[in-house]
């Protein structure tokens, strides 16, 4: 994990590059995007900011499109707010764990069809007796039982 500091500053270049895509860019071509993460080198030369858009393959290029024309902007925002005399390079990256965790679900649900095949191919039959418990034996003669002590 990197520094506190540099933890800060990516936290910070989360917010304000959120902020100015709600608030700021007007690019028709942006979609819902949302931003999930931004990693900063320990130089803090380079911020790798990691975004998820909610629509077709189409809107997310259209998305990176406006991203990458916004960029300069988005940059010299980034610059003035956090106070930098070095701005880090800011590169835009789909986050790919939307698709990740979509395709785990798939998977899951496939794995979860074939259990219940599975189970419902099942005949349950046991080993040994049918009722595999010990049972108390009734005791029919009284007369073998002396109830007194015997000193």
């Amino acid at each position: 994990m990197s520094s506190p500091r540099v933890r800060k500053i990516a936290d910070r270049i989360q917010v304000i590059v959120a902020e100015m895509l709600e608030r700021r860019i007007k690019d028709p071509r942006l979609g819902f995007v949302t931003v999930t993460d931004v990693r900063v080198t320990g130089d803090s030369q380079q911020a790798s900011i990691f975004y998820t858009v909610l629509g077709a393959e189409e809107e997310v290029a259209n998305t990176a499109a406006a991203l990458e024309s916004a960029k300069g902007l988005i940059r010299s925002e980034v610059g003035k707010q956090l106070g930098m005399r070095h701005v880090p390079t800011l590169t835009f990256i789909p986050d790919a764990l939307p698709e990740s965790a979509r395709h785990l679900d798939e998977v899951l649900a496939r794995a979860k069809a074939l259990d219940e095949e599975v189970a419902s191919q099942r005949v349950e039959t046991y080993a040994g007796e049918p009722d595999p418990y010990k049972k108390p034996r009734v005791v029919e003669d009284d007369e073998d039982f002396d109830d007194t002590d015997h000193d």
